[in-house]
C-alpha cells in the first residue's frame, strides 16, 4: 500500500521532478495560464494551491509598506517567502506572487485555480489541460452566460435568432480567407505571364 506516498512520479528522477514542478509554479504564477499534460498539472495545482496560500496567510500585512510592518510582521512576511521560494526558484515569480496574487486571494480559503481539459496533443495522443488562476471575483463571464442559457432554454425563438444569427457570422468569417485566396490566385497567374512575356 502506498501510504504517505504523496505526489507522482512521471518516471523521472527525484531531481529532475522538483525542478519540473518548480518551473511549472513559476510559469504558472508568471504568465496565469499553463497547457500541459492531465497529471502534470494535476500535481502542479497541488503546489501551486500550497504556495499561494504561504502569500494569502500574511493577509493585511501585505498591503502594509515594509518600513511600516512591526518586528513581528516583517519576520512573518520573511517565512513565508522563504516558504514559498522553496517550490518557486524564480525570483520575479515570487515577487509576482506575494505582490499581486497573495492580496488578490486574501478572502478566498484555497481554490484557487481552475483545471481544464482540452483534449489530446497531436504527436502523442496524451490528455492535455490548461491550468488558470482564476479570477478575484471567482469566475470568468462565460460560465454565467452558459448558465444563463441553460435557465433560459424555454424561451426558444429569440435564443434561436441569436445563434443563427452568431453561426451566420462564422460563416461569413469562414468566406472572408477564400475571398483572399481568389485574388491571391488571380495575383499569381498575372506573375506568371511576366515572365512568359520577358
Amino acid at each position: 500500500m502506498r501510504h504517505q506516498r504523496a505526489g507522482v512520479h512521471l518516471s523521472r528522477t527525484s531531481a529532475h521532478r522538483k525542478a519540473l514542478f518548480s518551473n511549472l509554479v513559476a510559469a504558472l504564477i508568471t504568465n496565469e495560464r499553463i497547457q500541459t499534460t492531465d497529471a502534470k498539472a494535476k500535481e502542479t495545482r497541488r503546489l501551486a494551491e500550497r504556495t499561494i496560500t504561504w502569500a494569502r496567510r500574511l493577509g493585511d500585512v501585505l498591503t502594509k509598506k515594509p518600513d511600516k510592518r512591526t518586528p513581528e510582521e516583517s519576520a512573518r512576511v520573511v517565512h513565508a517567502v522563504r516558504m514559498a521560494r522553496r517550490m518557486v526558484r524564480d525570483r520575479i515569480a515570487v515577487l509576482k506572487l506575494f505582490d499581486e496574487i497573495g492580496p488578490r486571494y486574501l478572502s478566498r480559503p484555497g481554490g484557487y485555480t481552475r483545471l481544464v481539459k482540452v483534449g489530446q496533443r497531436v504527436g502523442d495522443a496524451a490528455p492535455m489541460s490548461i491550468l488558470e488562476l482564476i479570477p478575484a471575483d471567482g469566475g470568468p463571464a462565460k460560465k454565467e452566460e452558459s448558465s444563463a442559457s441553460a435557465k433560459g432554454a424555454g424561451e426558444g425563438a429569440g435564443k434561436k435568432a441569436a445563434a443563427k444569427g452568431e453561426g451566420g457570422e462564422k460563416k461569413a468569417a469562414a468566406k472572408k480567407p477564400a475571398a483572399k485566396k481568389s485574388a491571391e490566385g488571380e495575383k499569381k497567374p498575372a506573375a506568371k505571364k511576366k515572365k512568359s512575356e520577358e
